[in-house]
């Protein structure tokens, strides 16, 4: 459109000049004076003047030229900002998305000893793996990549390579074993007829004498169990390294481990190494000049030899001599960056003043406390979530027995008005877990008494219950440093 308008506009400029100059020719044509006879005819005082209509048009394509201009800065612009956006997203696809960085956030179930995201795929690789390996094991056909890849892919809906295998060989290497074998009959277009392919087969410690013992469902629970495992041994080991690069360390054993540091960030665990595969043998092929060059230059004299050796050495030595003198200038790095890294854990400048004592002990019963919460056990968690809400149930038992005027209450009564009365849902079996812990813990404040066949609980009115709430908040702190 502002093409069309700017030949439009040349146009329009060519044809006023070309009046112009008709004009100009014809008055200086014309005599100097006028006939006697002639009568000149007066001038229009519409019609505009041929430079008015010069200027404005300049001024009309000045414009144009402005507004092409502006068009181009803009176009280039919006070039510029779709080149930032798209390296930003390439730096940003260079790490892990947030729902594999943050994996172990959005679990349901307790954060135990969790896994990070890629172990847990591997873990799901080795079960297809087996599972298709012990289909092909079962039915006495030979187990290649290409088929294991092909039901793995199939199962999981995920790419599956021999870089996977290698991860798998490195956590479990007594599951299978590897080789490179050809002549193995395939009905693919893409594999050549007698070429070497990577053959699995699944290494299976049978107590019976069987001659080809099979890969039962019972197997393949055991394979799979050890192969967690063994993940969860590779992730405690990494946690180690964390834990003494800790101020002070920390030293957890391994068998009483129940929960990662609540600091140590499952997700950013490193990836598993690949162990080496068997490779296809190498046959010698010259098929390229370089390649002839390369196996004539091995068949030259041990003479011709030595005189190549010796003229590399001269060459080395002169280079050495010439390194020489620049060398002293510049100092070891390992003595530079010494001395920066020596003040690793220094003092925060909030903590400035605070004497080194008192942090070293703040600091030894954080750890304390981190150890007891690492190596906590289920049943201790559950006591502990329910002496955290003692406190708030005692004050809804004085007041159901207040409200009740009575000296003892059954239990399924209590149960019930405690159930309506609590802030979160719990059921009335429960809530009677949690009085019959209160019972043990202030014994001497609430008592439960069997009558028949019902249970009746009464409360010693002399005890205040401030007292109570004090002896239950220093069971728990007790509690919580086991």
């Amino acid at each position: 459109a502002l093409k069309s308008r700017l030949q439009r506009i040349k146009k329009r400029a060519e044809e006023i000049t070309n009046i112009a100059s008709a004009s100009t020719s014809s008055s200086v044509s014309s005599p100097a004076g006028p006939a006697p006879n002639s009568t000149i005819s007066p001038v229009p005082q519409n019609d505009k003047s041929p430079t008015s209509d010069a200027n404005a048009l300049k001024l009309t394509v000045a414009r144009a030229k402005e507004l092409a201009a502006r068009a181009q800065r803009r176009k280039e612009e919006r070039e510029a900002e779709e080149s930032e956006q798209s390296e930003t997203q390439t730096q940003s696809s260079t790490e892990p998305p947030a729902y594999q960085r943050y994996h172990t956030l959005a679990q349901a179930v307790p954060p135990g000893l969790s896994l990070p995201y890629q172990y847990k795929v591997l873990a799901e690789m080795f079960r297809s793996m087996d599972t298709v390996v012990a289909m092909l094991h079962n039915r006495c056909e030979t187990a290649t990549f290409a088929k294991v890849k092909q039901g793995v892919q199939d199962m999981m809906h995920k790419r599956f390579e021999e870089s996977h295998v290698g991860q798998i060989k490195t956590v479990f290497p007594e599951a299978y074993k590897f080789r490179q074998e050809k002549n193995i009959p395939v009905f693919n277009s893409s594999i050549k007829k007698g070429s070497y392919q990577l053959t699995v087969e699944p290494i299976i410690l049978s107590d019976q004498n069987e001659a080809r013992p099979v890969l039962s469902a019972s197997h393949l629970l055991e394979r799979r169990h050890i192969f967690h495992l063994n993940l969860v041994s590779i992730v405690k080991q990494h946690h180690k390294v964390f834990l003494s690069s800790l101020v002070p360390p920390v030293s957890v054993p391994e068998d009483k481990l129940t929960r990662w540091h609540p600091r140590f960030n499952v997700d950013t665990v490193a990836a598993i190494k690949a162990s080496s595969l068997p490779q296809p043998p190498h046959n010698e092929k010259l098929a390229t000049a370089q390649e002839v060059l390369d196996k004539a230059r091995s068949l030259i004299t041990p003479k011709m030899e030595k005189a190549l050796v010796s003229l590399a050495l001269k060459t080395e030595d002169k280079a050495s001599e010439s390194k020489e003198p620049t060398s002293p200038q510049n100092p070891p790095v390992p003595q530079a960056s010494a001395p920066s890294a020596a003040p690793a854990a220094q003092v925060p400048t909030a903590l400035k003043g605070v004497s080194q004592s008192l942090l070293e002990r703040i600091r030894a019963k954080e750890a304390q406390k981190l150890q007891a919460a690492m190596t906590r056990n289920t049943t201790q968690e559950e006591r502990l979530l329910m002496m955290s809400r003692l406190g708030e149930l005692a004050r809804i038992l004085r007041n159901v027995f207040v409200a009740e005027k009575k000296p003892a209450l059954i239990m399924e009564v209590v149960c019930n008005r405690m159930v309506a009365s609590y802030r979160s849902a719990l059921s009335t079996g429960e809530m009677e877990k949690h009085i019959r812990l209160l019972a043990e813990v202030a014994a001497d404040w609430l008592t439960i008494h069997p009558i028949r066949k019902d249970f009746y609980l009464k409360l010693n009115k002399n005890m205040e219950l401030s007292i109570v709430l004090d002896k239950l908040s220093r069971r728990l702190r007790e509690e919580e440093r086991l």
